[in-house]
């Protein structure tokens, strides 16, 4: 997602990913989500709720509304940056305000201030009849020069996943 793969800035990545000219990240494809706005410090994600973002209990996964809100925090803050620039978000806050069973949620992520090295992001997520499923509040460090060049995922973990045996 750097722009060095695709040109300009990461504004420009999310209008062409919306508009179906590079591949959206494979998270996104995995959950379902879609982007449906994508503005300068506003990004909106949806996503149609299927057996598969169940929880035990049935109703959707707080783990998939925090997915869905991530992305849209995380994507409004991108569309604030620099060509060059990236970002890592540093802090996560989630309040579930009602639980959703099925139907379609829409994340909007709204950045609330950007500063040199610091920002802060609120979304709301809501179900199709505009009920506040959860409200959701990040912080985003912005990323220059060297800190932005990684691709490189660092891991010291070797050993394969391993099923644990059932008690």
């Amino acid at each position: 997602m750097r722009d060095a793969k695709f040109g300009g800035t990461m504004l420009h990545y999310c209008q062409k990913m919306m508009a179906g000219e590079v591949p959206i990240p494979p998270v996104a494809q995995l959950i379902g989500m879609e982007m449906s706005v994508v503005r300068p410090g506003r990004v909106v994600i949806e996503l149609e709720i299927s057996q598969w973002h169940a929880s035990p209990l049935g109703t959707v996964h707080g783990g998939i509304l925090c997915a869905i809100a991530d992305a849209a925090m995380g994507l409004a803050y991108a569309t604030k940056l620099k060509e060059g620039e990236t970002f890592a978000t540093v802090e996560l806050k989630v309040n579930f305000l009602r639980p959703v069973w099925q139907g379609r949620l829409r994340a909007e992520g709204k950045v609330v201030s950007s500063g040199r090295n610091l920002g802060l992001v609120e979304c709301d997520v809501t179900d199709q009849d505009q009920r506040l499923i959860a409200r959701c509040l990040s912080t985003c460090m912005t990323l220059k020069g060297g800190q932005a060049e990684s691709d490189e995922v660092v891991s010291d973990h070797q050993q394969p996943f391993v099923r644990r045996p059932q008690i």
